[in-house]
């Protein structure tokens, strides 16, 4: 059976909560990930607690769980500050930074330029190199809703350098969940033709009954690598559409063992999970 590369982003979900969740049920939420079989978290971030309050934790919750063994732990960054801490962290194994391709977004995201992000990237791949897999997250990859220039070739372009530059993983990400199937299927199939399918990865939003019809536009392009998170929680806080989430890695990872792609999850045990992930929303969201 071939594999798919499922990427589970509890970090993803839980930003914008208004609430703090505790350390401890945090840790205990991401054991259970483990222990039913996800091999690649995205779990926490090293930016500001000014910014992001709810992950100032982020060494606690590393720290508790077990080593990585092969599995994949990531956090995102978006400075040098958050690099250095990442690469002083426990267990960490992966870093990732957003690179949008819309200025608008860049400035808002990261307070800084796309121009001034260029020499972070490579500075990233320098600071990296034999300590931390780097994945860099290609936001605003499909559009944006600012009337940013965007354009197919304009992200062939970005991936072309960042690959220049020594990146190795990048992850189209449709941030807003504005990208209809079509259009993930058009840039997806365009990257892959140009740059093949290793290395290639998709963080996509979509309102639930969307979600689908996306990862099969994600796969009909040559990419196995996907992201999401359980009940579909998260997505991004300036999308404007509260029903604009994360894929639902509950209805997604069944979809990709009937495509015949093994995730190495334990299909069983998503309806509870996802029962948790939404506890958590109702709790702390």
């Amino acid at each position: 059976m071939a594999e798919a590369k499922w990427v589970e982003c509890p970090r993803d979900a839980w930003q914008g909560f208004s609430r703090f969740i505790p350390t401890e049920e945090k840790v205990a939420f991401l054991k259970r990930l483990l222990e039913a079989g996800f091999r690649h978290l995205d779990l926490t971030s090293f930016v500001s607690p000014k910014w992001v309050p709810q992950m100032a934790d982020a060494e606690e919750v590393l720290r508790a769980l077990p080593p990585p063994e092969g599995r994949t732990y990531l956090a995102i960054v978006a400075n040098e500050k958050g690099l250095e801490r990442a690469l002083a962290a426990p267990h960490l194994t992966h870093v990732g930074y957003p690179f949008s391709l819309s200025e608008t977004f860049q400035q808002r995201n990261t307070n800084r330029s796309l121009e001034e992000s260029w020499p972070l990237v490579e500075a990233m791949v320098e600071k990296t190199q034999g300590r931390l897999g780097l994945v860099v997250y290609l936001s605003m990859a499909f559009g944006n809703p600012y009337g940013d220039p965007w354009s197919v070739e304009g992200v062939l372009e970005a991936i072309a350098r960042l690959k220049a530059l020594g990146v190795r993983e990048i992850a189209l990400a449709d941030t807003y969940g504005v990208a209809d199937a079509e259009r993930v299927f058009e840039v997806l199939k365009a990257a892959v033709e140009s740059f093949g399918p290793e290395g290639l990865g998709a963080h996509l939003h979509a309102r639930p009954e969307g979600a689908l019809e996306k990862a099969e536009a994600v796969l009909e392009a040559g990419i196995p690598w996907l992201e999401g998170a359980l009940a579909g929680v998260g997505g991004c806080p300036f999308a404007g559409d509260e029903l604009v989430g994360n894929l639902p890695t509950e209805v997604v990872l069944p979809y990709l063992e009937r495509k015949g792609l093994a995730t190495g999850v334990d299909l069983n045990r998503l309806p509870k999970l996802a029962e948790e992930a939404a506890r958590l929303r109702a709790l702390y969201g």
